[in-house]
């Protein structure tokens, strides 16, 4: 039998990995013991994964250098850096239009244009647009919880339910955002687009989205409608989030969206005297430094990842998970619940979707699933236990901002929206309804084959005399 690289299978293989969330799960299970805030961010997850490529190198025989050869072509492999320039883009944009004032005016246009009584539920579709204006989740609670407290206390209102619901609205931000980098790494791991990935998942959240606002309205009235007063705002930098959000949705290069919103913001911030040349410059780099952790985790988890199908570890998971998985749905469940168990083994969706991605991508191929749907599902399960897991850092930051006024498990009953994400992506599979918008599948083999074979006859035909 032949031994080339792709024919082999072992389970040692995936030693690495396993290395990896060993680490990242002991430290931050240790610190959190220790009382420690924050305590799953204490340890750095590219410090961690740097230990299991040292792990990876020493697995199997052949030389460093062999090794580092497929190690650097994993971690330069066109998709990873694709990835990371859209990291870099994302970060520079998202910088650039803070720095300016877009996300306090984002907030208090919100504030303004919501009536006292439905100011909960009000609070959450702030959140879910800040969230997705924004791409981040964190970004977004560390903004509006302050204020939530605030508005909370003066129309007496159940605060439990009113953090949940920014940390609600920010999940589905994190969730449907084209810079986010959860979005990013689903939809550059599974090999579709940012547009594509957006129509499926926002078909799947949107259900989710408006049962959430109803039970909100339902539930979460002030006892004393007490109006909002002294909000101003400039919508003008608010404009650099919907100019993103429409190019995006139209089909703009990705890279073009997030240049078109670097600068629009910019000039913007230096026409109303928020900005200087220098500080937008300023604003740009401290963009790029922000996506420092996630660049270099990207990295070295693509080389991890090459050398780990080198070994074998791929194949042998994908005859395990064969094993199991029956068809299309069972494929999808198995995916669902692939990057669910890593994201409450790590406590980070994007770490999560990196270690789950190229497996899934592998399970998809043998079982035809639509790329643009695992991209959404790996975003959905990711983004669904990233908001409900009382040691991640979105739950974690809210604590910290509430004072230890809000328990983190006294939040999950009031988890709403991630609760009925997770119910309306399991439906998805099983009804189809998100689907729509799936003209072909892009992994048609006989097509693909046909067009293949067409243009090789083309080709040889034109280097007949």
């Amino acid at each position: 039998m032949s031994n080339r690289p792709e024919e082999r299978s072992s389970g040692l293989a995936l030693l690495p990995f396993l290395i990896f969330i060993a680490i990242y799960l002991g430290a931050g299970m240790y610190m959190q013991s220790q009382g420690v805030e924050m305590a799953f961010y204490q340890f750095p997850s590219v410090v961690a994964i740097f230990i299991a490529v040292l792990v990876a190198f020493c697995l199997d025989k052949g030389s460093i250098n062999e090794k580092f050869a497929i190690f650097a072509k994993g971690a330069g492999d066109e998709g990873i850096l694709i990835m990371l320039m859209i990291f870099l883009l994302a970060g520079a944009f998202s910088g650039v239009a803070k720095e300016m004032g877009g996300v306090d005016a984002t907030v208090m246009m919100g504030l303004s244009l919501i009536p006292a009584q439905f100011v909960t539920a009000g609070l959450f579709i702030i959140s879910a647009f800040l969230g997705v204006a924004t791409g981040t989740s964190m970004g977004t609670i560390g903004t509006l919880v302050p204020i939530a407290i605030g508005v909370s206390d003066t129309a007496g209102l159940n605060l439990t339910m009113v953090i949940a619901a920014c940390v609600g609205g920010a999940m589905f931000g994190d969730n449907l955002s084209m810079i986010s980098d959860t979005t990013i790494s689903a939809t550059r791991t599974q090999g579709c687009e940012l547009r594509d990935k957006f129509r499926v998942n926002f078909l799947i959240a949107l259900p989710a989205a408006i049962l959430t606002i109803i039970l909100l309205l339902a539930f979460g009235a002030p006892e004393v409608a007490v109006p909002l007063e002294n909000l101003e705002y400039s919508f003008v930098k608010v404009l650099p989030y919907l100019l993103v959000l429409l190019l995006a949705l139209v089909g703009l290069n990705v890279f073009l969206v997030l240049t078109v919103g670097i600068f629009a913001a910019g000039i913007i911030g230096i026409s109303t005297g928020d900005l200087t040349v220098f500080t937008f410059a300023q604003a740009i780099w401290n963009g790029f430094i922000s996506m420092n952790e996630v660049f270099f985790l990207s990295l070295f988890i693509g080389g991890l990842a090459a050398l780990t199908n080198h070994y074998g570890g791929i194949t042998w998971l994908i005859k395990k998970v064969s094993k199991v998985v029956r068809g299309p749905k069972s494929a999808q469940l198995g995916i669902s619940a692939l990057v669910s168990l890593a994201d409450i083994a790590v406590a980070n969706n994007t770490v999560a979707i990196l270690i789950s991605g190229p497996i899934a991508k592998d399970i998809c191929r043998n079982q035809k699933v639509d790329p643009r749907k695992s991209a959404s599902l790996l975003d959905i399960f990711s983004c669904v236990f990233q908001g409900i897991v009382p040691y991640g850092a979105q739950i974690l930051l809210v604590g910290s901002l509430s004072e230890g006024g809000v328990s983190p498990v006294a939040l999950i009953p009031f988890l709403w929206y991630q609760q009925l994400l997770a119910l309306f992506a399991i439906l998805s599979i099983f009804i189809p309804f998100a689907d729509g918008i799936i003209k072909r599948d892009p992994w048609n083999w006989e097509y693909d084959m046909a067009q293949s074979q067409a243009a090789q006859r083309q080709g040889t035909e034109g280097m007949k005399p």
